[in-house]
């Protein structure tokens, strides 16, 4: 069993690798101090279980987890904390265990022991039948075997455009897979549907315009083109801009 530790405590991160040494059934493949660098290390090392802590700097580890569900080979997800109040939101990431701090030596036994049981097609089939993601604060995808991170805050439209969503951002753009539709109820309140194709960043949009020929258009900040705004969409899209 290939183990990832992921704390953002130095001393959390050694209690836990001396107990895992105690207990023998594995190997700690690296370690992460915050939820991107697990992510990179998922990514680029084979990882069977992630001992995941909930309360870390910018990127908790309820976010971590659930980007953790959507790569190709999703490992088994054991989530270590201080804090009880967190138990169903974990289980709604798929976790196969949720240990309280101080850890005790047969607890995490016997989380270690249920995420041996955890394959790659078991965990896929999980994420897909039961993670039901509360809005992200980072967009993912897999690029040449990499995973990429684009945070919410830089993106100024998504953009529906041949079986993907073009997440348009300050440094280009990132194809993912999700729906238009369904990142328009995952972003309700952050994005505005201006076009069946394209959702718009409110915190970007610079203004409303008009052309010669009276069709409207969305300005947004640092972005070149103006975006056209469907007639049908046109009266709520005002309100929602007033």
């Amino acid at each position: 069993m290939r183990i990832a530790i992921v704390d953002d405590e130095p001393l959390a991160r050694a209690r836990l690798r001396g107990l895992l040494e105690e207990l023998a059934l594995g190997d700690i493949v690296g370690e992460a101090a915050g939820g991107p660098e697990a992510l990179a290390l998922v990514a680029s090392t084979e990882v069977d279980v992630v001992l995941l802590d909930i309360r870390l700097p910018g990127m908790d580890g309820l976010e971590a987890a659930r980007h953790l569900a959507r790569m190709a080979r999703p490992p088994a997800v054991i989530f270590t904390t201080a804090f009880e109040q967190h138990a169903l939101a974990a289980f709604d990431a798929n976790a196969v265990g949720y240990l309280l701090k101080p850890i005790r030596r047969e607890r995490l036994q016997a989380a270690l022991a249920r995420a041996g049981t955890w394959t790659a097609a078991r965990a896929t089939a999980a994420a897909e039948a039961r993670l039901q993601p509360a809005p992200r604060t980072h967009f993912s995808a897999l690029v040449a075997g990499n995973l990429r991170l684009v945070p919410l805050a830089a993106v100024r439209y998504l953009q529906a455009t041949q079986g993907y969503v073009a997440v348009v951002h300050a440094g280009g753009e990132l194809l993912i897979e999700d729906s238009l539709r369904a990142l328009e109820e995952e972003f309700s309140a952050t994005f505005l549907r201006i076009h069946r194709h394209t959702l718009v960043a409110l915190a970007h949009v610079v203004g409303l315009q008009r052309d010669r020929l009276g069709n409207a258009h969305i300005e947004l900040r640092e972005v070149l083109d103006r975006l056209p705004v469907s007639r049908r969409l046109l009266p709520e899209v005002r309100r929602r801009l007033r």
